[in-house]
């Protein structure tokens, strides 16, 4: 798919990134349900080091032995929820996401066919749920918020639904995702 990259650093536009920074190639799977048009989200265990009770994407960082960025998505959401890969048709790829925590996320934009009941890891995700691919594809659901964070005011894209707070990354990246729709 066609785009420019993101980051976390959209909306900041005070804030230099580093020439010559080094980052961790991750990907996380944007799957939606055929059937429904649903995506699936996950809420990240609180017992998590980093982001925990967060809302994201199965996905995680690439590992040596993924051939590319749509197999370690595949691999991560096998892993994370239980999705099997022979379910998945994978439509394509958005530009790279790039994040505070110094990753550069390939958001793998796929299509679940047949039925799907998750099983969520547990010493990595709480809860397994789906929001309408419509809320998360229509500009008008996205609100911009900001919170303290080093020093100054960082602002970011969130989603909410009902009672999921989707923001940071996974909120950009849905964002990212809607303008490619609309």
């Amino acid at each position: 798919m066609t785009g420019r990259a993101s980051s976390d650093y959209d909306l900041n536009s005070d804030v230099a990134l580093p020439e010559g920074r080094v980052l961790t190639p991750a990907s996380v799977l944007i799957a939606v349900r055929a059937e429904t048009g649903r995506v699936v989200l996950t809420k990240r265990s609180a017992r998590l080091k980093h982001h925990p009770g967060q809302i994201a994407f199965a996905g995680g960082r690439q590992d040596p032995e993924d051939a590319d960025a749509v197999a370690a998505a595949l691999r991560e959401a096998q892993e994370e929820i239980g999705l099997d890969p022979s379910q998945v048709d994978v439509l394509g790829t958005l530009p790279p996401h790039e994040t505070v925590t110094r990753y550069r996320v390939t958001p793998v934009l796929a299509l679940i066919e047949g039925g799907f009941d998750p099983v969520p890891e547990v010493g990595e995700v709480s809860e397994v749920f789906e929001v309408p691919l419509d809320h998360v594809t229509d500009p008008a659901h996205f609100l911009i918020q900001s919170r303290h964070w080093q020093g100054r005011a960082r602002y970011y894209y969130t989603v909410p639904y009902g009672p999921y707070y989707i923001w940071g990354a996974t909120a950009r990246i849905l964002r990212s995702l809607a303008d490619r729709m609309t």
